[in-house]
């Protein structure tokens, strides 16, 4: 840096740190060939502590983005009395005539600063260890600390004739001079034994602020605590700290890699650090960065997008929730899976590649269609305006979603942890939109209103349903209970449920709401709907079987008692779906189904 200011025209020679350990004398020398110092600027940046006027030589002799100057001299150097009784400075100035200079100091306000017989450039410090701080005559404790803080300083730190840093810094490259095995390999360094990442984003910017870095998308863990960061801090170079929670943006938290800035005070408090208009702005530089390159991937690559949802949808969705900014970046490119799948006669809103089916998922192997809101609405606006049908849980709700397909009712996949919340975002965002889960109540295009009205049996003076209604009333006797006979739809009414539970929207929201208030796990409400299927053969022929019981001599009718046991049955089989039962009803749902094909089985042996 002096030699390109015009102040030093010698050999510069290759720059170097060593390091050296001497256990005998209790000592850690670091030594190097750099500029040294004169009497007078010991005086000056040593014996002043945190002397403002080191901004001088800072601003005098800042090198570029290849060699900066590390550290602003004074509290820093401090330090080192935190593990010794003594440091102990040998120096010699590249100034023409310099004299070489030893300075010590036990930690007082008292130093001696003397003459001394070096005759290389550079400087020496020396730390007498206490008793208590020997761990640092270690070298493997010493290599350590080389490579946690100062790993990839573009000088070369040597131990024992051995370099022991790795020099080069990869986010402080460009972009273009990486391949894509280099940002692979720099992550397995940082990260070793995890899984390769998502994709990358690399940072580089020198207005208004300077920053570089590369920034990963993990793939996410159940176990990852994705409110503690895993980016590593570096201020030119150096390690600085794992703690980002307030530079990154809360929602990229989980998010890993290095962020490296000159421009992050790092000598003011964490409250001061949070309030700090610099930060505020680095922070939404690195969202919008992130933000842009999603919308890169999908416009270029939708195929590796859309395989990787399934993790960046947490970051995605949780930073839509959170940033208004970035909100509008991602908007539309928040996909959800769907069991949408385009005819060949019918246009297509997904994008396809010339060499496979952009939305297959890479992962499971299986087409996967993903479409966002806006594209959903469009397509179902003649069937269905400004309404959606959402799944939450695709095995225990797979009835209630087959039913919507039947009928041509497009569904999609709100199922990861995070769309609890998110559902109610998109409803305040497409306000005039209901969403509605498919288990909460059934759309008149799933139900079969076009038969003539049942005629009524002049004997009981009751239509069919009505029977059905009073014999499942009867057989299950819970009175808070609500029971509906409707004719599902369907080509194949042996292929539809029997019966099915619903939980109206809003009253199952608000108990959701309530158990997360109260921590407490959701309890299945007493209140609920049972929709039982006249169209299905078992219901028709328990209707039958219910009407044709002859009562025995006990009062009781062999084929009635088998009737009220499978309609205990077919409720049971619905609630399995909703996973309403606690363990009394488990027990009694085994114990029902082997009476049931005990009776069936004594029947049929008749």
């Amino acid at each position: 840096m002096v030699s390109r200011a015009g102040e030093y025209s010698g050999d510069i020679g290759e720059p170097e740190i060593v390091v050296a350990i001497d256990k005998d004398k209790k000592t850690l020398s670091i030594t190097d060939n750099g500029i040294g110092m004169t009497a007078d600027e010991i005086k000056k940046y040593i014996n002043q502590v945190a002397f403002s006027s080191a901004e001088e030589f800072i601003q005098k002799y800042k090198g570029d983005s290849n060699q900066p100057i590390i550290g602003h001299f004074g509290l820093g150097f401090y330090s080192s009395f935190m593990v010794a009784n003594q440091v102990e400075i040998d120096t010699l100035s590249y100034r023409d005539g310099a004299s070489a200079v030893h300075w010590s100091c036990d930690g007082s306000p008292n130093f001696t600063l003397e003459d001394s017989a070096r005759t290389t450039r550079g400087t020496t410090i020396t730390l007498h260890l206490m008793e208590e701080e020997l761990e640092y005559l270690e070298e493997a404790r010493v290599k350590t600390l080389v490579k946690t803080y100062c790993d990839f300083m573009s000088v070369a730190i040597k131990l024992d004739g051995e370099v022991v840093n790795k020099q080069k810094a990869p986010w402080r490259e460009s972009s273009s001079n990486l391949s894509k095995e280099d940002y692979l390999e720099f992550y397995r360094y940082l990260y070793p034994f995890q899984e390769e990442p998502l994709l990358w984003v690399h940072l580089n910017t020198d207005y208004p602020f300077i920053i570089n870095g590369i920034l990963y998308f993990p793939k996410l863990r159940p176990d990852v605590d994705v409110t503690k960061g895993q980016i590593k801090l570096f201020c030119n170079q150096v390690f600085v700290s794992d703690n980002v929670e307030e530079i990154i943006p809360q929602f990229l938290l989980p998010m890993r890699g290095v962020v490296d800035s000159t421009d992050i005070p790092l000598n003011v408090s964490r409250s001061s650090l949070q309030g700090d208009r610099t930060v505020k702005k680095i922070g939404d530089y690195i969202a919008k960065k992130v933000g842009d390159r999603l919308k890169e991937l999908y416009r270029d690559n939708r195929e590796q997008y859309v395989g990787a949802w399934k993790d960046l949808g947490t970051f995605v969705k949780f930073g839509a929730l959170n940033d208004e900014k970035f909100k509008k970046q991602v908007e539309d490119i928040i996909v959800f899976r769907t069991t949408y799948q385009p005819s060949q006669d019918t246009p297509t809103v997904q994008v396809q590649t010339d060499d496979s089916d952009a939305w297959q998922d890479v992962n499971a192997g299986a087409k996967l269609p993903y479409t966002n809101i806006k594209e959903y609405l469009e397509r179902n606006k003649e069937r269905h305006e400004n309404r959606v049908f959402y799944c939450t849980e695709e095995a225990s709700q797979a009835a209630y979603v087959e039913l919507h397909k039947s009928q041509g009712l497009e569904v999609l996949y709100m199922d990861s942890f995070i769309d609890t919340h998110f559902i109610n975002f998109l409803e305040r965002e497409y306000n005039d939109v209901k969403f509605t889960r498919v288990d909460s109540e059934l759309d008149n295009t799933l139900l079969d209103k076009e038969k003539p009205a049942e005629i009524v049996d002049p004997t009981t003076n009751k239509t069919k349903s009505e029977v059905i209604k009073e014999l499942f009333e009867k057989a299950i006797n819970k009175p808070k209970l609500n029971i509906r006979t409707e004719s599902l739809k369907s080509d194949n009414p042996q292929g539809t449920p029997p019966a099915m539970v619903l939980l109206p929207e809003i009253l199952r929201r608000l108990r959701e709401m309530n158990a997360m208030m109260q921590q407490q796990a959701v309890e299945f409400p007493d209140e609920h709907v049972l929709v039982v299927n006249t169209a299905h053969p078992l219901i028709q022929n328990l209707a039958t079987l219910s009407q044709g019981s002859i009562i025995q001599g006990g009062g009781e009718s062999p084929t009635g008692n088998l009737a009220n046991m499978i309609c205990q049955h077919v409720y049971d089989l619905a609630l399995m779906s909703q996973k309403g039962f606690d363990a009394e009803g488990m027990k009694s749902f085994v114990e029902r189904s082997n009476d049931v094909l005990t009776k069936l089985t004594e029947q049929a042996t008749k």
